[in-house]
């Protein structure tokens, strides 16, 4: 789920089309390592998001884990943050565990000549295309960190939205006749080794 830092808008990309493959050259969310970054960034002051990207990993659970159908849950596995500092230099910021209320949060740089090839405009539906571009300025007192907490729960509640809904039609194929584990055998039998 990519949301602009602008102006809140979302698209979904999946795993295969060409726009997942750009944003994972971007945002590299294999990156495991941090880099150092100004203290004031490290403390939450830093340049204004220009898009939030949640991983998740859909169909995920099912038997024997749960007592549900494979494929019906979606997990997110971690956020990254665009954001552009005054050189023009493009950084990611990186929760590896967003479900987790924790401090480990990572930095490191983007690859400059896939960022100037990103075109956000064209992903999320607007007619003139283009790079990533400047949002304007925002009368946010707050700062960066309420806009980037307010628009992770914007997308949370959407990629929760289409997991449930996933999950209804998951259920709705496993209720069928003969879907799922056999129900009139017994799943585990006991046996009295003392005999």
């Amino acid at each position: 789920m990519v949301v602009a830092g602008g102006t809140g808008r979302t698209a979904a990309v999946r795993s295969g089309q060409r726009d997942f493959a750009r944003l994972w050259q971007l945002l590299q969310p294999t990156h495991t390592h941090t880099e150092r970054v100004p203290d004031d960034w490290a403390e939450g002051d830093f340049p204004q998001v220009r898009l939030t990207v949640l991983w998740g990993l859909s169909g995920v659970g099912g038997w024997p884990s749960t007592n549900r159908p494979p494929g019906g849950d979606v997990a997110v596995e971690r956020q990254d943050q665009l954001v552009v500092a005054e050189d023009g230099t493009p950084w990611v910021r990186s929760d590896p565990s967003p479900t987790v209320e924790d401090d480990d949060i990572r930095w490191h740089r983007a690859p400059r000549s896939v960022f100037e090839r990103f075109d956000l405009a064209r992903l999320l539906g607007d007619a003139e295309g283009g790079p990533v571009a400047s949002p304007p300025p925002s009368a946010d007192p707050d700062g960066p960190v309420r806009g980037d907490v307010r628009w992770a729960v914007t997308a949370g509640a959407l990629g929760l939205a289409a997991g449930a809904g996933g999950t209804l039609l998951i259920r709705r194929a496993a209720a069928r006749r003969e879907a799922g584990p056999p129900r009139e055998e017994p799943r585990q039998v006991l046996i009295d080794l003392d005999e």
